[in-house]
């Protein structure tokens, strides 16, 4: 089953940015999930990896002067004329979100069973960044979610403040990030549209430092939101089903990094080097959302323009990565012949150092292509070995498995899986495919989906796909 809305790649929101305690709301590596069209099994699907943190050398966070990193004109003020356009934003329920398994769980099982249930709540942790960092790093997002709400109503932002006028800060714009790049990353699109409404494009005068007293933050002067923070709003349309407006946002975003870039590459100014090369990291993230949203709008000429962009500005082993997500891409759309020939490119610049594994899976997204299901599960197989905890390739053994024929061996292999390592292994795609095996296989499939239910109970925090899709599972009444 293809998921419709794109995983968000909350790392990626955060790279570039000061550490703070936020740093840790990071996932390992972002997949987008394609069907294999001409199955009769709609239900099954392998995953791809296309520009998620792979594709980007993970380098120390480069060490610039404030008024570099937070460098943005600010909107003119007429001295004298108070603004009437002010960011004035609230959390938009009076509710804290619940726990969806411990509730299915309580419906569909017992009370006893849901009580196994071992989360982390706000009450759990203090009430402060470094609690809020402890949900997050435990995966509990919801319960983080929760806490962020506690937090933005001490600063008056809470529940009912949404409207009025209030002072930001660079630590409450970094909640309210924080608070929307959670929603994104557990579906609540509608609840983070509502929310992120006030921000607009972060353009209003009262998020730069210029508004308040110099004597209020040291006289420092720009942008008070974290550069993450536009990126996530210039992206969001993605996610609530205007994937065009989102790239019609981020080429305006791409355009201003742009111009800074180019204007530190010509300044004489201090660390003008290290500046220019921290924009032009921005101007590559930005790049990447922009091919990621020409991936939804089907606009492939614009995604074989950007990535030939980044390409030609990349390094070794970001081009190698580069071209693998090109040939999979590819692969996506059809051209094999295209995608081998990325695949080759890509092979070539291999360094003895380099792990073989990125090549293994590309060569066995090919075989599978081609219809060579032996021939890519031995590739998928060779590759798990070097690479155990990677679960995506657990995933796609069991679908070469299913393709072959071998219904009951690939439902074994996800058990297995599931019972050496349940935690990472119970993730929302090997759950997808093991309940569809399930259906597929016998009429009395429910009850083994309640017994999946109860493993995710006892081992997964929170999911970020509902259980109607994961487990295709009933939770209401």
């Amino acid at each position: 089953m293809s998921n419709n809305n794109p995983e968000p790649n909350i790392s990626k929101y955060f790279a570039n940015d000061p550490p703070s305690c936020f740093d840790s709301l990071t996932v390992d590596r972002v997949t987008g999930e394609a069907s294999k069209g001409s199955s009769g099994v709609p239900g099954a699907y392998l995953s791809y990896d296309y520009l998620g943190n792979n594709s980007m050398e993970q380098k120390p966070a480069l060490n610039v002067l404030d008024s570099v990193r937070d460098l943005w004109e600010p909107p003119s003020i007429t001295p004298g004329v108070p603004p009437s356009n002010l960011t004035m934003p609230g959390v938009s329920v009076a509710t804290d979100l619940t726990d969806p398994v411990q509730e299915a769980v309580g419906l569909l099982i017992d009370t006893a069973e849901a009580q196994q249930r071992k989360l982390l709540t706000p009450d759990n942790v203090t009430q402060d960044e470094r609690g809020l960092r402890e949900l997050i790093e435990n995966g509990c997002f919801r319960s983080a979610v929760n806490l962020t709400a506690r937090l933005l109503t001490i600063k008056q932002q809470g529940f009912g403040h949404a409207g009025y006028p209030v002072k930001h800060s660079p630590n409450s714009l970094q909640l309210w990030f924080t608070r929307l790049a959670l929603l994104v990353k557990l579906g609540q699109y509608e609840i983070a549209r509502v929310e992120a409404e006030p921000f607009g494009s972060l353009s209003n005068p009262d998020v730069f430092y210029e508004f308040y007293h110099p004597d209020m933050h040291s006289d420092r002067k720009g942008s008070m939101a974290p550069f993450s923070f536009r990126l996530l709003l210039a992206e969001l349309p993605i996610y609530l089903g205007t994937p065009r407006l989102a790239l019609d946002r981020l080429t305006e975003l791409l355009a201003i990094v742009n111009q800074i870039r180019s204007y530190f590459s010509r300044a004489t100014v201090p660390q003008a080097n290290e500046a220019s090369e921290f924009w032009s990291v921005r101007e590559t993230r930005v790049l990447h959302s922009i091919v990621n949203c020409a991936l939804a709008v089907k606009d492939f000429s614009l995604v074989e323009q950007l990535l030939d962009r980044l390409a030609e500005a990349a390094s070794v082993t970001q081009k190698r990565n580069l071209l693998s997500a090109w040939g999979r891409i590819r692969l996506q759309c059809g051209d094999i012949l295209g995608a081998e020939k990325k695949f080759a490119d890509a092979r070539r610049l291999k360094e003895d150092k380099d792990s073989e594994v990125p090549d293994l899976i590309d060569r066995g997204l090919l075989a599978v292509a081609q219809n060579d299901f032996q021939n890519a599960f031995d590739l998928f197989q060779k590759a798990s070995t070097a690479a155990p905890s990677n679960t995506m390739l657990y995933n796609n053994m069991g679908v070469c498995l299913l393709y072959s024929g071998k219904l009951k061996e690939a439902i074994k292999l996800y058990e297995s899986a599931i019972q050496r390592n349940p935690k990472p292994c119970l993730n929302e795609s090997l759950l997808v495919n093991l309940s569809t095996l399930y259906e597929l296989e016998s009429n009395n499939a429910k009850d083994k989906k309640i017994n999946l239910l109860r493993l995710v109970n006892r081992h997964r925090a929170d999911l970020t796909v509902g259980l109607d899709v994961c487990l295709k599972l009933q939770t209401t009444i």
